[in-house]
């Protein structure tokens, strides 16, 4: 696939890919279905597998691509790590490689953790990631991943 999409920081993954009228489909291992294979769902799937083959999160702890009301307008996040409770412990913005991690970008990312309250916020194109742990009501730059 590196010759559709760059290779990105996180380790090779083993994804079911197939090709459907000129388009590639990648099959989804938390939502259980075929999704169009865009650059944004290459760097969502690299860090869901990451997250359980790496990271050791349990998939029914990981909640993906779900609707969200902020200010009144719907908008849906990437995904949110939630722990036993269940109450969301992080949320990860993905954006395509192309796509700079920009102030808006973080700014983006933010603004849904705002709605949700989660004590980490981390944002990826693949190429590069920010994490921030929410510390007196602020986003403070951290590259401690948090014991999850």
């Amino acid at each position: 696939m590196s010759s559709i999409f760059p290779d990105l920081k996180y380790p090779p993954i083993n994804v079911r890919l197939k090709q459907e009228k000129q388009r590639f489909m990648v099959f989804d291992i938390i939502r259980k279905k075929w999704l169009v294979l865009s650059p944004e769902e290459w760097v969502r799937q690299h860090i869901l597998h990451w997250l359980i083959h790496y990271k050791g999160i349990s998939p029914g702890f990981l909640s993906v691509e779900k609707e969200l009301s902020l200010n009144g307008l719907k908008r849906r996040y990437d995904i949110v790590i939630y722990n036993t409770i269940p109450e969301p412990v992080m949320v990860i913005e993905c954006k395509a490689p192309d796509v700079s991690l920009s102030n808006q970008t973080i700014e983006q990312a933010l603004r849904y953790n705002m709605e949700l309250g989660a004590p980490y916020c981390f944002i990826s194109n693949g190429l590069e990631d920010l994490l921030f742990k929410s510390e007196k009501g602020k986003a403070v730059a951290t590259s401690d991943w948090p014991v999850l």
